[in-house]
């Protein structure tokens, strides 16, 4: 994210990538009609189609998140590595980034660092919990949810903690 730039600029520059089929110095610029459309779905799929002309700089924490999300996603990934997208969010803003990624299309595929259970039960299909650096267990995340080592390791013998 750049901050002095507005949020248009920002997704119209992440945009650009996907359809500069090289970075030469001379080739014609592209059409930015194809560039435009993607800022355009791009902003509305994460919640920021009402400030395209806002500077990055100055939106909110939380704002900024999803525009980086949304500059990601202008460039069409396939896998989007995410550690910690809403470590230092509000509860607002965390279950708006929740919804945002729960959104996604199933084609991208999202790996999650995240110490927030209840963001990591939202959002995934498949669980890995790592202890002192081995896998402590992995599955489902129902069958995550129930292993008492899990309790045991990050809650406490009883999960009473």
């Amino acid at each position: 994210m750049f901050p002095r730039l507005s949020v248009g600029e920002n997704l119209r520059l992440a945009a650009a990538v996907r359809f500069r089929g090289s970075f030469r110095l001379f080739a014609p610029p592209p059409s930015l009609a194809p560039v435009l459309a993607v800022v355009r779905d791009v902003a509305d799929a994460v919640g920021l189609a009402d400030r395209l002309d806002a500077h990055a700089g100055r939106l909110s924490y939380g704002e900024q998140r999803q525009l980086e999300i949304g500059v990601a996603l202008a460039t069409r990934p396939r896998l989007l590595l995410l550690d910690e997208p809403t470590a230092g969010m509000s509860p607002d803003e965390t279950q708006r980034m929740i919804r945002l990624l729960g959104a996604l299309p199933r084609e991208v595929t999202l790996l999650i660092i995240e110490h927030d259970m209840d963001v990591v039960f939202s959002l995934a299909d498949r669980v890995t919990v790592l202890h002192g650096g081995e896998v402590l267990t992995e599955g489902p995340p129902d069958a995550v949810r129930a292993d008492p080592r899990v309790y045991e390791v990050y809650l406490g013998a009883t999960g009473d903690a």
